[in-house]
């Protein structure tokens, strides 16, 4: 029988052979292992029936050693506390590989938001809001969208914490509206983070975004901003996927059309039909002949069988975790260039930086600002990646891991164990 697939296992496997490849020292490595809290939480809630449900959610605060706690909360049906202390680990390494100040955290509900009404939605974050108030803050412990959350959900927590705490706290969440204190850019982040780190991979080969071929699983937020950003920049998506299947069209599909398409919520792209466009499913897409695949949904999508047939020459993580470490091993062996998720996903929580300083310096700054700044934190953490590939010896993943390991136990060490 096949072993079940554990996010946090994973994550830790990865976590010690980047402590092998780069000789670090493991006196402190317990520390960065485990997350310093893991809170568990019961959330009774009236439905718009009368009846009472009660969910669990969750709150990993995974590191704060080098800054407040951060990192989104999800709502899926599938959410445990074990992704979410892997999740939480990510961001850790997620901020740290960046060198941004701050630490990781993850939340999540386990429900499926689509079988609740808004007003249902609504009360659920109220109530979760309430459960985990004490450890959030905007010096503390920030969240921010994650997986089926956005805007709304974090405009639904600002005002809970903010009730709770009696005045205006913009700065306890980020990627929340801009008329209440979001930062211009946010939402399409991490998409565009995902875009930058394909433009710098293939810069390294001599190639431009120019009509290169693209295959993105996921459209959700990341999936769909990494589309229309990478379409408007000349690239050729040539395959797109959500929850009902997948598109294909070898000429490139039309994504603003696609994107208008999907936008309510109510369209799925299995209700999409064009001239010259093929239904397929998700695997069909992951397997499809490309340059660049972007798996973007959920984590555990690269397994060590579909590693072995993948037909692209990069993969750039949109998603957090989509690859097992075993996966990795394979697609290292094939000389398929993987860029991580620890950067290539790493565009949400940099404006999300930007968000929070702007909201604690009571500051707002515009779109291209924002951008240019994103872009330029990226391409520099890009070139200390590569710079330890060279030193190291290794792959992009583990050079990045390295990178934020190093980063982590230099300041346990400066700062020293209390008491």
């Amino acid at each position: 029988m096949e072993r079940a697939y554990d996010p946090y296992e994973n994550v830790v496997t990865v976590l010690e052979q980047a402590m092998d490849v780069g000789n670090i020292d493991r006196s402190m490595f317990e520390i960065i292992k485990n997350p310093q809290r893991a809170v568990i939480v019961y959330l009774p809630v009236e439905m718009d029936d009368g009846t009472v449900r009660v969910f669990e959610g969750y709150r990993v605060q995974h590191s704060n050693i080098r800054g407040p706690f951060k990192g989104g909360v999800r709502y899926h049906q599938d959410c445990d506390l074990n992704e979410t202390m892997a999740l939480s680990t990510w961001m850790s390494l997620k901020c740290a590989v960046v060198n941004i100040p701050f630490g990781g955290a993850k939340g999540g509900i386990k429900v499926d938001p689509k079988t609740l009404s808004k007003q249902e939605l609504r009360r659920l974050t109220r109530r979760y809001t309430y459960a985990i108030e004490p450890i959030i803050g905007a010096d503390s412990d920030i969240p921010a969208p994650d997986v089926n959350t956005n805007s709304q959900t974090m405009a639904w927590i600002l005002d809970t914490y903010s009730m709770l705490k009696g005045k205006p706290c913009p700065g306890v969440v980020t990627g929340k509206p801009v008329e209440l204190g979001g930062s211009r850019g946010r939402e399409s982040a991490t998409g565009r983070g995902v875009v930058i780190s394909s433009k710098l991979i293939l810069e390294q080969m001599g190639e431009t975004l120019s009509g290169v071929r693209v295959a993105i699983q996921g459209m959700g937020n990341v999936g769909a901003n990494a589309a229309r950003i990478f379409h408007h920049r000349g690239a050729k998506v040539i395959a797109i996927s959500d929850i009902s299947g997948g598109l294909y069209c070898s000429d490139g599909l039309d994504i603003d059309l696609i994107s208008d398409f999907v936008t309510d919520g109510e369209n799925l792209l299995k209700d999409y039909n064009a001239p010259g466009v093929t239904h397929i499913s998700n695997r069909e897409l992951l397997l499809c002949e490309c340059d660049i695949l972007v798996p973007s949904a959920m984590e555990n999508q690269i397994n060590e069988e579909l590693a072995q047939k993948i037909k692209c020459r990069f993969i750039v993580e949109g998603a957090n975790g989509p690859t097992t470490a075993a996966a990795d091993t394979i697609l290292s062996e094939r000389g398929i260039n993987l860029v991580p998720d620890v950067f290539a996903n790493s565009g949400g929580v940099i404006v999300s930086y930007f968000e929070w300083v702007q909201n604690i310096q009571t500051l707002t700054w515009e779109r291209d600002q924002v951008n240019e700044m994103l872009e330029g934190i990226m391409t520099k953490a890009f070139y200390e990646i590569l710079k330890e590939v060279e030193v190291s010896k290794c792959s992009l993943r583990m050079a990045a891991y390295i990178l934020a390991i190093r980063r982590l136990l230099y300041a346990e060490e400066i700062k020293g164990i209390f008491p």
